[in-house]
């Protein structure tokens, strides 16, 4: 049994992230979705609201469970007995950054492979952080996330939205 593990802050978690879990789930026998929680960043969502919203988009996929975990994500697959990370590449600026993170992550353990899975073309500009900016300003994110994220980041920013235009005026 070959498990895989696919990290991630999910900040929110996109289309392009399901598409990765999607494509995953027929390649492995079992695939951990890691909630990465680092207390030196600022999330929009908490790692629970996180991880309340990932496990609504893949309860389907009976293959698929949720974790959250704080520290690095090679350890977690040492504790879960997991073979692969998972790393979804959009661009070749993610290529680089993704290379140079996976020799980190061979010289932490080397018994943990990891195998990129490029994006389908029409999620390459897909990014947590362009959909909390364009949320932020009223765009339309609908097309991006799923529906449950899309209303828990409408909802986050409702009342911030009010504050801004009143600023203008």
């Amino acid at each position: 049994m070959v498990k895989a593990v696919f990290a991630g802050s999910f900040d929110p978690p996109t289309n392009g992230h399901l598409d990765i879990i999607k494509r995953a789930s027929k390649l492995f026998d079992s695939i951990d979705v890691v909630i990465s929680y680092n207390p030196q960043k600022n999330y929009l969502f908490t790692e629970n609201e996180r991880y309340e919203m990932m496990q609504e988009i893949v309860q389907n996929y009976k293959n698929v469970s949720v974790h959250i975990w704080q520290g690095l994500v090679v350890k977690y697959a040492e504790k879960a007995n997991a073979k692969v990370l998972i790393r979804g590449i959009r661009s070749t600026t993610d290529f680089e950054y993704e290379f140079e993170l996976a020799h980190m992550n061979q010289n932490l353990n080397s018994k943990i492979e990891t195998l990129f899975l490029p994006t389908k073309e029409k999620y390459a500009i897909v990014k947590s952080s362009s959909i909390k900016e364009l949320a932020m300003f009223g765009g339309d994110i609908s097309n991006m996330v799923p529906e449950n994220v899309e209303k828990a980041v409408l909802k986050k920013y409702a009342s911030s939205q009010l504050t801004n235009s009143e600023i203008l005026l």
